[in-house]
């Protein structure tokens, strides 16, 4: 099972281009700006959240990839950028964020000072859990989705961004 996990962690880190520090953009600035985070930019705008997001901050955000997006059952995403589903959008989008800047030393640090968890809670008031599994940091949501952050620490001006190859859901 340790092998199994070590290789998605791998597999998924390889598979992502890694995106740039720009301490002069926003959150959403670097969303745009990297191209396997398209379909979370949709996502943000069909729920409003670019002024928030691009507001003064600091936030910390846990960023599907287009990949994650596309991992959810069949015709959920189109579903959930209808406007008539936009405070079920915006729920998933919120449980992604996370008020203040938490670095992925930061994260590491509280998961070694809980006894190898760390419990907290988003914007949407939705609980994640990290843990580490050898160097990868793994964040799990309340149903008890896994996603593996593929890129860490993408600092902007309003907080920042780590990539996860899941799409966390709130309970």
């Amino acid at each position: 099972m340790k092998k199994t996990f070590k290789a998605i962690a791998l597999a998924a880190a390889l598979a992502l281009p890694m995106a740039t520090s720009a301490a002069a953009t926003t959150i959403v600035d670097a969303a745009v700006g990297t191209k396997n985070l398209s379909t979370l930019v949709a996502a943000v705008k069909a729920a409003d959240l670019v002024g928030t997001l691009s507001s003064k901050g600091p936030f910390t955000v846990f960023a599907p990839t287009n990949l994650a997006f596309n991992l959810l059952p069949r015709g959920t995403v189109p579903t959930l950028l209808k406007a008539e589903n936009k405070g079920q959008l915006t729920k998933v989008l919120t449980a992604h964020v996370v008020a203040g800047k938490v670095t992925a030393g930061d994260l590491v640090a509280a998961i070694k000072a809980h006894g190898g968890s760390y419990r907290f809670h988003t914007v949407s008031g939705d609980a994640l859990v990290a843990t580490t599994f050898g160097r990868a940091v793994i964040i799990t949501d309340e149903n008890g989705g896994r996603a593996f952050v593929t890129n860490a620490d993408i600092n902007v001006s309003n907080g920042v961004v780590h990539i996860v190859n899941k799409v966390l859901l709130p309970k």
